[in-house]
C-alpha cells in the first residue's frame, strides 16, 4: 500500500472515530436545567438541548413516570414540551440519548424572572448591606425557594445559550447562597412562599446602572425612531482588538491630567489641605457637593490614635466605594481596589501605627454615575486588634483632581452594557424558552433624564418580552422609583417625578402592577436599605392578582378630578379602609391655575375624596401630588399602602 493510501485511510478512520465519539457523547443541556431547578406548575414546559445528530432523546419524569421522546435534528438540536402537574416535589428528571443525565431535587412550582438595574441587583450583604442583613441571612433557610443567578454579560446578537451563571446553576435558598442574591427578589419570594406554600424559583438577571433600551430586543427598538440608529450601530459592531491599549492610553491621560498627581502630591503627609472644602461621608459627591461630576476626587481625614493602639496592627474599614480607590495612611499606600461593589478593609501594619495625629488619604476614581464612599456609616471606621473602634463618618476634606468632562471621552468597551439590545440579547433572550409565571422589575433611575421617552419605551419593552416568551400577557410587576435627593422647599418640576408618572401610566397595560415606594427611599442613598418592604409590596400584588388572596395590594390611585369654584375634588381607586393622612395633616399637594404656576395647597380628606385649594389660586385647573425628587407626602389607605404620586394636568 502506498504511503498516500495509508495516510488517506488513517484520516477516514480518525474521522469515523470522531463521529462515533460524538454520537455517543453525553447529552448537553442548557445551564438552566440543573439539579434543584423549579419548573412552572400546570404548564407545558420546554426542554431542549444538544445530542448526537438524529438521535432519539428520551425525557423521563418521576411525577407521572411518563416518557417523552424527541428526535435530534442533523445539527443535534432538539426541543420538546413536558407537561407539569400542580406544585410539589422533589422529583427526578432523566434526559437520555443512550447516556442519561439525571436531575434531582426538582420542584414544581412558580418561576419568576427578576430583572432591572442596581436596586434589583442589590444583594443582602456585599455592597448592599440592607437593613438587618445579618439576621436576614442567618434566617434564610427556605429549601423550597430556589435561586438561579445569571452573571453580567453583553452580546450584539441574540444568544441561545447562557454564557455566564453562578454556583453551577440552581441552588437552594440558604444562608450560604442568599447573601449575594437580589434582596428584592428574595423578599418577594419569601412572602409568596409563606402565604401559599408553593415552591418558588427565582431567575435573577440584572445589571446596575443600566438603561431600559439595553434590555429591549432589536425587533422592537428598530421600529422606534429614537433607537433605530442605535440598533443598527450595535448590529454592525465588531470586536475592538485595540480596546485594551486604547483604554490603557486613556488611563494614562487621566493620570497625567490629575492635579493631585496620583500616587504622590495630595496623598502625601506634606499636603496642605487647609483650603480644601469639607463633605460629609459616607455619601455621593455628585448628589451633594459636586453635581454631575465624574472623575477623580481626593479625600483626607486626620484621626487621633490613642497611645494604647501604637505599634499594633489595625484595620481601616471604608465600606463600599464607587468606583475605584487608592488609599494611603501617613503617606504610604495601604490598599487599592477596583470595583464599586466591594467592601474595602485594609490592614495597617503595627509599625505604621503611631499615637497622636495620623492622616488617611483616599483617591477615588469614578467613571460614571454616582461617586464616593457610599456604604453604611457604621462601617466607616478604624478598629484595633482588641476590637476598639474609632468612627470615621462625618466631615472629610476633599478636592477635585480631574473632571472627566475636561479630557477626551473614554473608549467604549465591547462589554459596555448601556447600548441598545445588548442585555436583552445576552441576559434575557436565552431564558425565553423557559416557562415562567411572570416578571418583577426594578429600573428607571438610569432613564430618568428621558422620562417622556420612557412613556413609550417601558411599555414597549414589556410587550416585547411577552411576545418573545409567547405565552400570553404574563404578570409584569414593577417598582416605582423611591424618594431620593434633597427635598425642595417649593413645588418644582422633577425628572424623577416625570419618570414615576411614566411608570404609573404603564399600568394601562394588562396584567401589570406597581409597588409604590415613595415613602421608603433615602435622600442620601440611591440604594435604600429597606428592601424587605419593597419585596413585600410586590408580593402583595402577586398574591392578590395571581394567587387568589383577598387582600389590598395597592395604595390610593388617582382616577378623576372635579373643579368646584376655587377647590378641586380628587377621586381615587384602591381606598380599602378609607383614605388616611399619616402623621398629621395631609401633605404633598400643589395646585395651579391656567398659568401652570404651582403653589402648595391645603388638602383635606372627605370620605373617599380629597379636597384641594389655595388662596393663591382662585381658579384652579390642575393638581400635583408628591411631585418631586423627594417629596413630603403622607396619603395612604387603611391598609397602610401609600398613594402613588400623580398629576391631573401638565
Amino acid at each position: 500500500m502506498k504511503p498516500n493510501q495509508i495516510y488517506s485511510r488513517m484520516i477516514v478512520l480518525f474521522t469515523l472515530l470522531l463521529l462515533s465519539g460524538y454520537a455517543h457523547s453525553k447529552i448537553i443541556l442548557p445551564s438552566i436545567f440543573t439539579t434543584n431547578m423549579v419548573l412552572q406548575q400546570k404548564s407545558d414546559v420546554a426542554f431542549w438541548g444538544k445530542a448526537g445528530p438524529g438521535k432519539n432523546v428520551v425525557i423521563s419524569v418521576s411525577w407521572t413516570g411518563k416518557k417523552y421522546t424527541v428526535k435530534a435534528d442533523t445539527q443535534g438540536n432538539w426541543k420538546t414540551l413536558v407537561n407539569t402537574p400542580s406544585f410539589g416535589g422533589p422529583y427526578k428528571v432523566t434526559v437520555s440519548d443512550g447516556q442519561p443525565v439525571t436531575l434531582t431535587n426538582v420542584m414544581i412550582g412558580e418561576v419568576w424572572l427578576c430583572s432591572g438595574q442596581s436596586n434589583m441587583e442589590m444583594p443582602l450583604a456585599g455592597w448592599g448591606k440592607i437593613d438587618q442583613y445579618k439576621e436576614e441571612i442567618a434566617n434564610a433557610n427556605f429549601p423550597n425557594i430556589r435561586l438561579f443567578q445569571a452573571e453580567k454579560t453583553t452580546s450584539t446578537r441574540e444568544l441561545s445559550t447562557f454564557p455566564k451563571i453562578s454556583n453551577g446553576g440552581w441552588t437552594i435558598c440558604s444562608p450560604v447562597y442568599i447573601a449575594d442574591f437580589s434582596s428584592v427578589a428574595y423578599f418577594f419570594a419569601r412572602e409568596l412562599y409563606r402565604e401559599t406554600g408553593i415552591p418558588i424559583g427565582l431567575i435573577h438577571t440584572s445589571w446596575g446602572g443600566t438603561v431600559a433600551e439595553a434590555w429591549t430586543s432589536a425587533a422592537t427598538l428598530k421600529n422606534m425612531p429614537d433607537f433605530a440608529a442605535a440598533v443598527e450601530k450595535v448590529a454592525a459592531t465588531k470586536s475592538s482588538k485595540n480596546y485594551e491599549q486604547e483604554y490603557k492610553s486613556w488611563k494614562q491621560l487621566v493620570f497625567n491630567s490629575d492635579k493631585g498627581k496620583g500616587t504622590e502630591g495630595w496623598l502625601s503627609t506634606t499636603t496642605d489641605d487647609s483650603g480644601w472644602n469639607t463633605m460629609e461621608l459616607p455619601g455621593y459627591w455628585d448628589k451633594t457637593v459636586m453635581k454631575n461630576v465624574d472623575g477623580i476626587v481626593y479625600f483626607r481625614k486626620k484621626v487621633v490614635i490613642p497611645a494604647s493602639w501604637a505599634g499594633k496592627a489595625m484595620k481601616l474599614h471604608l465600606g463600599t466605594i464607587d468606583d475605584d480607590d487608592l488609599t494611603y495612611f501617613n503617606g504610604e499606600q495601604i490598599g487599592e481596589t477596583v470595583g464599586y461593589n466591594i467592601d474595602r478593609v485594609y490592614t495597617i501594619p503595627g509599625n505604621k501605627v503611631k499615637p497622636g495625629e495620623n492622616v488617611i488619604a483616599v483617591r477615588i476614581f469614578d467613571g460614571s454615575g454616582g461617586g464616593g464612599m457610599y456604604g453604611d456609616k457604621d462601617v466607616l471606621a478604624l478598629t484595633s486588634a482588641s476590637g476598639e473602634k474609632i468612627s470615621l463618618d462625618g466631615d472629610w476634606k476633599y478636592k477635585l483632581g480631574i473632571d472627566l468632562k475636561d479630557i477626551t471621552a473614554a473608549p467604549v468597551s465591547d462589554n459596555e452594557p448601556n447600548r441598545a439590545t445588548v442585555l436583552y440579547n445576552a441576559m434575557i433572550h436565552p431564558f425565553t424558552p423557559y416557562r415562567i409565571r411572570g416578571v418583577i422589575w426594578y429600573q428607571g433611575e438610569s432613564n430618568a433624564d428621558r422620562a417622556v421617552q420612557y412613556r413609550t419605551l417601558f411599555p414597549a419593552m414589556i410587550k416585547d418580552w411577552r411576545n418573545k416568551w409567547n405565552t400570553g400577557d404574563f404578570p409584569f410587576y414593577f417598582v416605582q422609583l423611591a424618594n431620593f435627593m434633597d427635598k425642595a422647599p417649593d413645588p418644582v418640576d422633577s425628572q424623577w417625578a416625570e419618570l414615576r408618572d411614566a411608570q404609573l401610566e404603564t399600568l394601562s397595560l394588562p396584567n401589570t402592577g406597581m409597588a409604590v415606594t415613595i415613602d421608603i427611599g433615602d435622600a442620601k442613598d440611591i440604594h435604600p436599605k429597606n428592601k424587605q418592604e419593597v419585596g413585600r409590596r410586590l408580593a402583595l400584588i402577586a398574591l392578590a392578582k395571581n394567587y387568589g388572596k383577598n387582600i389590598a395590594y395597592s395604595g390610593p390611585r388617582f382616577t378623576s378630578q372635579q373643579i368646584n369654584g376655587n377647590t378641586v375634588e380628587l377621586s381615587f381607586d384602591f381606598t380599602e379602609g378609607g383614605l388616611v393622612a399619616r402623621k398629621g395633616e395631609l401633605k404633598g399637594f400643589a395646585i395651579a391655575g391656567a398659568d401652570k404656576e404651582y403653589y402648595w395647597a391645603k388638602a383635606e380628606i372627605r370620605g373617599d375624596k380629597v379636597i384641594v385649594s389655595s388662596d393663591k389660586v382662585p381658579n384652579p385647573v390642575a393638581v400635583r401630588y408628591a411631585w418631586g425628587n423627594n417629596p413630603e407626602c403622607n396619603l395612604y389607605n387603611g391598609a397602610g399602602l401609600p398613594a402613588s404620586p400623580f398629576r391631573t394636568g401638565q
